[in-house]
């Protein structure tokens, strides 16, 4: 075994994908997910050669302590890359959607990310140089209608890996994060359409984002931006006044 990767959220869609492609690149994988059902699909299907398997709600500190303990007991005392990836989405307007889905969205996408990230750091400092991979979003440029919870938690997970980017780094351990438009996985594929979804179209696979995670674990650059057209987006969007950004996300948006 030469590397290895513990992936959260890890029973379908983009982690599902992560994890397959790391399998196949030659790296030890740990896949967590709160779905009990589907990690022990991912099991049969995937063996135990290079891989473990678990439960774990992120939003628990215990379960996620739980998590690490099963992880550095089975990957031979090597813990290159945490990858987090577990992530609550919902759609509609504000305050029609129920105060304990919002409630739950930050728990996971955010409380999630700081339980893991934070009770790994000994782990990952032992083992470094190492890395912390987030799930970002599209989302997290300009204030998505909507999905204001889940935008909420996008631009606090891309606060907090520019910032863990920054502290991090004198212990060897490389903070970055994915920022996707619309994937094409189950989170997606389940909850009502917004304007914006069918504006600008769901147009990546849950691969895709795995390639460019895979990216991501041999290189040093804070943000990775998919699509040509989000990254033409993201670039200009620094230069634009704070008006005409919120202009092009009301028209996206279809307000």
């Amino acid at each position: 075994m030469d590397k290895s990767i513990l992936i959260t959220g890890a029973a379908s869609g983009i982690g599902k994908a992560a994890a397959e492609l790391f399998l196949k690149k030659g790296w030890f994988v740990g896949l967590y997910d709160l779905n009990e059902t589907e990690i022990e699909k991912l099991k049969r299907k995937l063996g135990e050669e290079n891989a473990c398997y678990g439960k774990v709600d992120v939003s628990d500190e215990n379960s996620v302590k739980r998590m690490l303990a099963h992880f550095d007991q089975h990957s031979s005392g090597r813990f290159d890359i945490l990858f987090n990836s577990a992530g609550l989405f919902a759609t509609g307007h504000f305050e029609t959607v129920g105060l304990e889905q919002h409630r739950q969205i930050a728990k996971v996408n955010l409380t999630g990310i700081i339980n893991c990230t934070y009770l790994a750091f000994p782990l990952l400092k032992k083992h470094a140089p190492a890395r912390v991979i987030n799930m970002a979003s599209g989302s997290a440029l300009y204030g998505t209608p909507d999905m204001a919870s889940y935008s909420a938690t996008k631009f606090a997970v891309r606060g907090l890996t520019e910032a863990l980017n920054i502290e991090w780094e004198r212990h060897n351990i490389h903070v970055c994060d994915i920022i996707p438009p619309f994937v094409d996985t189950p989170m997606v594929q389940n909850v009502e359409k917004t304007h914006s979804m069918r504006l600008l179209g769901i147009n990546l696979t849950a691969q895709d984002v795995a390639a460019t995670v895979w990216k991501a674990a041999h290189s040093k650059k804070v943000h990775y931006v998919m699509t040509a057209q989000f990254k033409f987006l993201w670039n200009f969007s620094g230069f634009l006044p704070g008006r005409l950004n919120r202009f092009v996300a009301k028209k996206i948006a279809g307000y």
